[in-house]
């Protein structure tokens, strides 16, 4: 599946809007049903309107219905794996924090966490809702 995933993420990272940044990104999100779902980043001149892949792709994956993952991956063309930013993440952790999140460089290498490592002590709703 890992396979699969990083194939998803690039065709997604070539299909990137960044005219401003000029960083390619894309992220394969696998849903706890194995499906997958794609994003690029889309920036935008306002800076703030843009939106990171990993989000593009989390966006998607809820507007299908989805709302438990296993993994996302992302893909850059930065040479060594980056890994989301603070938004993404908090984001991500949204849908459950155990969620593996898996990055690679434009070189191939890659690196493996825990949305938990990254994003320790995460506010969700659990914080303030009974049932969430």
């Amino acid at each position: 599946m890992i396979e699969e995933l990083i194939e998803v993420a690039r065709a997604a990272m070539g299909r990137a809007y960044c005219p401003y940044s000029k960083f390619h990104v894309g992220a394969a999100l696998e849903s706890a049903d194995e499906a997958v779902f794609s994003g690029c980043n889309v920036e935008n001149a306002s800076f703030g309107g843009t939106i990171c892949a990993e989000r593009t792709a989390l966006v998607s994956a809820v507007a299908a219905g989805h709302r438990t993952f296993r993994r996302i991956l992302i893909m850059s063309d930065a040479d060594d794996p980056v890994a989301p930013c603070g938004f993404c993440r908090q984001m991500l952790a949204e849908f459950g924090t155990d969620l593996e999140v898996i990055s690679v460089g434009a070189k191939g290498g890659r690196r493996t966490w825990r949305l938990t490592e990254l994003l320790p002590e995460a506010f969700t709703g659990a914080d303030f809702m009974e049932d969430a």
